[in-house]
Order: structure tokens, then C-alpha cells, then sequence
């Protein structure tokens, strides 16, 4: 008895009842990153009012000469465009198509980048020198260059699927050269976590390949993956808003962040709001989620986990 209540008096006071489960400890250490909180409201916030653009009372597109180029008011709250459309629902929709290309944009680069990152940790050898050479050559492209050039190749052709200057066409150019950070990222976590003492196990327990890789090992090594994704979707939605400022993206009168600055440059002088209140948009969004993608790094490290002892408290 005597050596149990000594045990006990040993004890830390802050051991919990139950141990957190590992979401739950994710969770936990994210909301520590205050930036991180400030991020998500804000991310969310914009993302709400843009999927709820349709309940604004103005028209995106239909336009009424006798109102352009109005101030802010109480009336238009971001003002008019040169067409008197509002601004605000504008933006609001621009922000539908920018937050659509920049998903579909990291959904591309995931499909392309996690599969070969994959294949050349697991296997190493021949394959891994191979598919870690295509990824250095796309590496070693002038990206920004190669989007403009591929987005005037694409914008002209007229199949049902590559509408001209559609979502789909600016997503997939700029996937198709961003998926080179998402192999390198799996590759390094591959290489480390096949060597751990589970995976052995799985293979002499007659797994293969595929369930090992896919059922054991990337699971493990998600934590980069996720965190890459969101600073991803930031960078995605900057090409967007680049490749449209230079008239080689979205294409009006569909509205997108990048051609709403395009349309207004012509005005700054006069009328700044025009271009202003879309590049706070960009800005705003873009430092979100950067700073999701922080907290999230911070949360996901395995080895904040050890350094903190007690954290559930």
C-alpha cells in the first residue's frame, strides 16, 4: 500500500483521465497558433460569402451606364464599375471562380504528386532516379512562363471539355506545374517511414504493395502533404490572379479576382476602389492561408508532440 500511494504522490497532477486521441492532440496544439484561428474566420468568412454570392440584390453582369463609376455608398458598398455592375457582387463572384481554380488547381497537383513521390520512396532504385528526374526537368521550367504559354495553347481549343478559357483549363494548367513540391515532400517521407518497424511487420505478415503503401505508410506521412496543400491553394489562386491580370486567364464578363485588377487598371487613378477592393480580397485570402498552413505545421510536427510534455492540460 504504502509503495502504490508513494507511486501516486510521484504522479504529475495534470495526468489526465483519458488520453487524447491524436485528432484531439491535433486540434488541441492548432488553436494554440492564434494566426492560425485568425485565419481560418477569415478564410471561412470570405468563402461564405462568396458561396452565398446569389442572394445579393445586384446583377454580376448586366450593367447600367447611368450609375458607373460610383463611390462607395450605402447603396453599392464597394461602388460601381466602369458598366455600373456592383463591385461588391463582382468580387464576391470573381472570388467563386479564384477559390474554384486554386482547388481544382491542388486537386490536380495531389493526383499527379502523391502518386510519384510515392513510387519512388517506396521502391527507390531505377524508379525512384527515374521519376525523381521528371520532376527536377519540370522543376527546372520557368513556371509562370510556361503557364502564360500553355494558357494561350488551351484557351483555343474548342473540345467540350477545354471550354475556352473555362475553370477547368486554368486549373489544369496550373496543376500540371505544381505538383512537383507534393512528390518530393512524399519521397522524403516514404524514404524514412518503409524503414520503421510496422511497415517490416506488414510485409512479413504477407501485405502488398499497394495496401502497405497506401494503408501504412502514407497515412503516417499525411501531415506534409496537408500542409503543402494549403500554402498550395494560396499560391494556386496568385497564378490565377497573374495569369488573368495579363488577359491570359479568365475572361470577361465572367468575373475573377485577377481580371477584376485587369479591368481597373485603366482607371486606378480616378476611381482606386476598382482595384483596391480586389486586391484585398487576393490579400486577404492568400494570408489566411498561410497562416492555416502554419498552424497546421505546427500542429502536425511529431516532434512539437515530444518537446511538449503535459500539453493535454
Amino acid at each position: 500500500m504504502n509503495s502504490i500511494s508513494g507511486a501516486q504522490e510521484l504522479a504529475p497532477a495534470n495526468t489526465p483521465a483519458s488520453w487524447l486521441t491524436p485528432q484531439q492532440s491535433v486540434w488541441k496544439r492548432f488553436k494554440r497558433h492564434r494566426g492560425a484561428i485568425a485565419g481560418m474566420i477569415i478564410f471561412g468568412a470570405l468563402a461564405t460569402l462568396c458561396i452565398f454570392a446569389f442572394l445579393s440584390p445586384f446583377d454580376s453582369e448586366k450593367s447600367n451606364l447611368a450609375e458607373k463609376f460610383l463611390p462607395p455608398s450605402s447603396t453599392y458598398l464597394l461602388g460601381t464599375d466602369s458598366l455600373g455592375r456592383d463591385l461588391l457582387t463582382r468580387i464576391l463572384y470573381g472570388g467563386r471562380i479564384s477559390l474554384a481554380v486554386g482547388g481544382i488547381a491542388v486537386a490536380i497537383s495531389l493526383l499527379i504528386g502523391v502518386p510519384v513521390g510515392a513510387l519512388a520512396g517506396y521502391y527507390g532504385g531505377r524508379i525512384d532516379s527515374i521519376l525523381m528526374r521528371v520532376t527536377d526537368a519540370f522543376l527546372s521550367l520557368p513556371s509562370f512562363l510556361v503557364l502564360i504559354l500553355l494558357a494561350a495553347m488551351l484557351r483555343e481549343v474548342e473540345l467540350p471539355i477545354f471550354q475556352r478559357n473555362s475553370v477547368l483549363t486554368i486549373s489544369l494548367v496550373i496543376g500540371i506545374l505544381s505538383w512537383m513540391t507534393f512528390a518530393r515532400l512524399v519521397r522524403a517521407a516514404f524514404l524514412t517511414l518503409r524503414e520503421m518497424d510496422y511497415v517490416s511487420a506488414a510485409r512479413a505478415l504477407g501485405g502488398s504493395d499497394g495496401r502497405i503503401m497506401l494503408g501504412h505508410i502514407l497515412p503516417n506521412g499525411i501531415g506534409v502533404v496537408i500542409v503543402e496543400a494549403t500554402l498550395q491553394l494560396g499560391y494556386a489562386i496568385i497564378q490565377e490572379a497573374g495569369l488573368s491580370f495579363l488577359n491570359f486567364g479568365i475572361q470577361q464578363p465572367t468575373p475573377s479576382w485577377g481580371n477584376l485588377i485587369y479591368t481597373a487598371q485603366d482607371h486606378f487613378t480616378k476611381y482606386p476602389w476598382l482595384a483596391i477592393f480586389p486586391g484585398l480580397a487576393i490579400f486577404l485570402t492568400i494570408i489566411s492561408v498561410n497562416y492555416i498552413g502554419d498552424g497546421l505545421r505546427d500542429a502536425l510536427d511529431p516532434y512539437k508532440v515530444l518537446e511538449r510534455v503535459g500539453e493535454w492540460t
